[in-house]
């Protein structure tokens, strides 16, 4: 049996936003940022990872600067301005981000630190004995 394909396939239509909120994920081995629209629907996502960036070179934060630019092209696409910016996690790429966010011509709403802090919750690990 053959399948047909229709030959009436849609394009995808780039929708123009002013304002947009990204995400970033930054642990210790690879920065993930992701591009929303106010609602929370991802536009686009970038890593150290889908940068070409392999092992240990994911967690640096070239890695993750590199990550931020690809992100940064794809909001000059769609036509954003002004952005928030929401941080999880305790990686090396944080400040870098933050930076090249910066210096890219967007005008910064605002930053929010949402790294999970422990209010005396789980046992930690014992001293390692050398």
């Amino acid at each position: 049996m053959v399948k047909k394909v229709s030959k009436n396939t849609q394009k995808k239509v780039k929708r123009k936003l002013s304002k947009g909120i990204i995400y970033i994920k930054s642990n210790f081995n690879n920065t993930i940022i992701t591009l929303t629209n106010l609602k929370g629907d991802a536009i686009a996502w970038s890593s150290s990872g889908s940068c070409g960036f392999k092992g240990a070179r994911k967690g640096t934060p070239f890695a993750a600067k590199i990550a931020i630019e690809t992100i940064l092209k794809r909001c000059f696409d769609f036509g954003i301005k002004q952005i928030k910016i929401l941080i999880n996690g305790p990686g090396p790429g944080r400040e870098t981000v933050i930076r090249s966010l910066q210096k890219g011509g967007l005008q910064i709403m605002l930053i929010r630190d949402m790294t999970p802090i422990p209010h005396n919750g789980c046992r930690p690990p014992k001293k390692r004995r050398i």
